[in-house]
């Protein structure tokens, strides 16, 4: 049977298994029952009438009373109020503003999952808008869908996707820009990309007590402290009120989290809960969101990947409209990530939590989930819970492997069924593929210590710190644990493996198929060349969020610091976790500030289509050559990322940028100095240029001007090759075209 079994596993994962959307959305939010905005606002309010959320454009700002004290942008034109009750004064601007907003927040997500959102919205105007989903706020944690609005008339389902997503928690924010369409929401829902027929889940419940029916002497757990790190996590409620428990000399603050007081139900005598006597905040600024603080705590830590259901039941003595929730440490108030399970609505009535989340990369080996108390009232509010249940998903421990064939169907939609390694004395090993059944052939594989729930499995996989270039058992590789790793292999066939977990070590040998043929190491490719971009003096930029200035001089145009570019694209597409090197000589004709974006292929065929804001960090050009190096590791958000672009426009004044000496390869550590197995760039053709707002870019041979000011015998053909002088046709020569007879 177990012969069987695995060649079942072996097909499915193969050929793949069948997936389909959600029957029922992952997250749903009804504009329509709320009466004012109930996220983080960004500079930009949008406004609640008529059952929509309503973004009114780019010519209108929102100001609070401290804003509007030095606002001298626009004329004032009424208030408007957020569900929180802040409120913002609405301004006209004397010219639009860039502006964005979120539409949806706490999405629960999985690794490397797809999502599908489906929006009901309507414009005054057919406009396209850019809808991040993001899981952070660092380089490449978010993924960038472009999404075109209908005009008018009745409202109409929007949908677009997402790929890639590697967090927990994720939001989307709306970024109309400079638009002054007005944009109305109805509603929006998201769906994920599931397979069917997984097995079924069972969960373990985490909290012992949690309905607060034992105190903790009858626990045995009386005189806990939170910095107590044997014993801490068999506190199921944690809680800090403002002044009480003072310990200066244990950290430096004035008050310590302490178990949570358990007391009788207001609302029933018979019943018992946790309480947190909320006191006055009065830390300035935002840190007196968290004067107050209540914790529910796990017994373990988290692995990335992990599903978790979180229940509770939670009520306070007065009703607050917003309280921020997140993930903390083994010790209550030791700050792990910003983000859990999304702002939490207390009223004077007991209401029912219960959501299922997974995760991310940035909330492992996280153990509690803390509420900030104070996120909005600043009064003395008392807080209290009931029923916590913290479950988590039963998943099989061990080492476990699955494998595709990238040519085949390069997605892993089976891995509830990924083999087992056996144990041979010290060392675990692991056959993939049938000898005899080239449809079992993998040339890629992943290896997880968890299997039963793919997004765990993802999240706990194991990846070699080298590529693994060859069949060789004698040949140890070095690996540490990382979310979805999949492990390239040097050929597509029937693969053992072997692991020493002892040594975090792993060797792979092919026992049947076809090895790749390693590439020769070739010299790095240098575009040597000097490429001049002749940026333009471009006009003042656009407002402010404030609609303001955003540059000396007071005034406001239609400039954008992207209105010049230069980009350095790649030969083809680059995947997650690539690591490149990307070298290069640059000045400028005057000092000059740029910054850098990340671009992908567009729909014309070119690598100049938006894909996300960071790339290299930010340059900056002077009078005299300089050396620029870095390292660019490919984050998961930029996956199929195709180009680097710099934005030669931060500057107002006209400059002429220069570089040359170019050179893009992908690194490997295995290699000299100036070797590698791929140059990433290879010609004139790998280079765009765009000089000006109204200029579309174009193949960057035609400014490319050999040592500027001076003449060259170097001659190129329309495509940039270098060609002879006996070449008939249109030849390129000092940055202009000119026919050859």
């Amino acid at each position: 049977m177990k012969r069987l079994f695995t060649l079942v596993a072996l097909m499915a994962m193969v050929l793949g298994a069948s997936a389909k959307w959600s029957d029922e959305p992952v997250y749903k939010i009804d504009y329509s029952t709320y009466q004012g905005f109930p996220f983080y606002v960004m500079g930009y309010v949008p406004e609640f009438s008529n059952g929509c959320m309503t973004d009114f454009g780019a010519q209108y700002g929102y100001k609070t009373d401290a804003e509007m004290a030095d606002f001298t942008g626009g004329t004032e034109v009424g208030t408007v109020a957020t569900s929180n009750g802040t409120v913002y004064h609405k301004v006209l601007l004397d010219a639009p503003a860039w502006h964005q907003y979120f539409i949806a927040d706490g999405i629960q997500t999985e690794v490397d999952g797809k999502y599908k959102v489906v929006a009901k919205v309507k414009a005054t105007a057919a406009v396209s808008i850019n809808v991040n989903m993001g899981w952070g706020w660092g380089n490449g944690e978010q993924a960038s869908a472009s999404v075109a609005i209908p005009e008018g008339g009745d409202f109409q389902e929007v949908e677009w996707t997402y790929e890639g997503i590697n967090g927990g928690s994720c939001n989307l924010v709306a970024q109309p820009g400079g638009s002054t369409e007005t944009i109305e929401w109805l509603s929006l829902e998201v769906y994920a990309w599931e397979k069917e027929g997984q097995r079924p889940k069972v969960w373990l419940e985490d909290i012992d007590n949690g309905n607060a029916e034992k105190s903790w002497l009858e626990m045995q757990l009386d005189g806990i402290t939170y910095n107590d790190m044997e014993r801490n996590f068999k506190i199921c409620a944690w809680s800090k009120e403002k002044g009480r428990n003072v310990d200066e000399t244990a950290d430096g603050q004035p008050w310590n989290p302490f178990p949570a007081d358990i007391e009788v139900d207001p609302k029933d005598p018979n019943n018992h809960v946790f309480v947190c006597h909320g006191q006055p905040a009065t830390t300035s600024g935002d840190a007196s969101a968290w004067d107050n603080q209540f914790w529910i705590q796990s017994k373990h830590p988290w692995t990335s990947g992990t599903k978790l259901k979180i229940k509770f039941r939670y009520m306070a003595s007065a009703d607050v409209s917003s309280t921020d929730t997140q993930i903390h440490n083994q010790t209550p108030s030791d700050y792990l990530i910003w983000h859990a399970i999304g702002n939490i609505h207390f009223t004077e009535e007991w209401q029912q939590f219960d959501n299922t989340m997974t995760i991310g990369d940035d909330m492992a080996n996280g153990w509690s989930i803390a509420f900030n108390l104070n996120s909005v009232v600043k009064d003395a509010v008392t807080f209290y819970f009931d029923d916590l249940s913290w479950q988590y998903l039963q998943l099989d421990e061990g080492y476990f492997i699955s494998g595709v064939n990238v040519g085949v169907n390069p997605s892993y939609d089976d891995l509830d069924n990924a083999i087992p390694f056996e144990d041979e004395g010290e060392l675990l090993v692991a056959t993939f593929g049938s000898k005899g059944d080239a449809t079992t052939y993998v040339d890629q594989v992943m290896i997880s210590t968890k299997r039963g729930d793919d997004a765990a499995y993802k999240g706990a996989t194991l990846k070699p710190q080298d590529k693994i270039r060859k069949s060789d058992p004698d040949e140890w590789h070095d690996y540490e644990p990382s979310s979805n790793a999949r492990i390239d292999l040097p050929g597509l066939g029937v693969w053992k493996v072997v692991l020493d977990p002892g040594y975090s070590a792993m060797t792979f040998e092919m026992l049947e198929g076809t090895p790749y043929v390693e590439p020769d190491p070739v010299p790095v490719f240098t575009y040597a060349d000097e490429l001049v971009l002749h940026a333009v003096e471009r006009d003042f930029l656009t407002a402010d969020a404030d609609g303001n200035s955003r540059e000396p001089g007071g005034e406001i145009g239609n400039g954008q610091p992207w209105d010049s570019q230069f980009w350095i694209a790649a030969d083809r597409d680059l995947k997650t976790d690539e690591v490149t090197v990307l070298k290069f000589q640059y000045k400028g004709s005057i000092a000059a500030h740029t910054s850098t974006q990340v671009h992908k292929v567009g729909d014309d065929g070119k690598p100049c289509t938006y894909l996300n804001w960071q790339a290299i960090g930010d340059v900056d050009f002077t009078e005299e050559w300089q050396d620029f190096e870095t390292e660019f590791k490919v984050p998961s958000g930029d996956n199929g990322m195709r180009s680097i672009v710099f934005n030669m426009a931060e500057i107002k004044a006209a400059c002429d940028y220069s570089i040359k000496n170019v050179q893009w390869y992908i690194k490997d550590a295995s290699l000299e100095e100036g070797q590698t197995y791929e140059n990433l760039i290879s010609g004139a053709s790998n280079f765009y240029m765009k000089e000006e707002a109204t200029t579309a870019p174009y193949t960057g041979i035609n400014n490319v001007i050999i040592n500027t000011g001076k003449t060259t015998s170097a001659i190129y053909n329309l495509a940039g090759q270098k060609v002879n002088n006996n070449f008939k046709g249109i030849v390129v020569k000092d940055g202009k075209k000119f026919v050859n007879k």
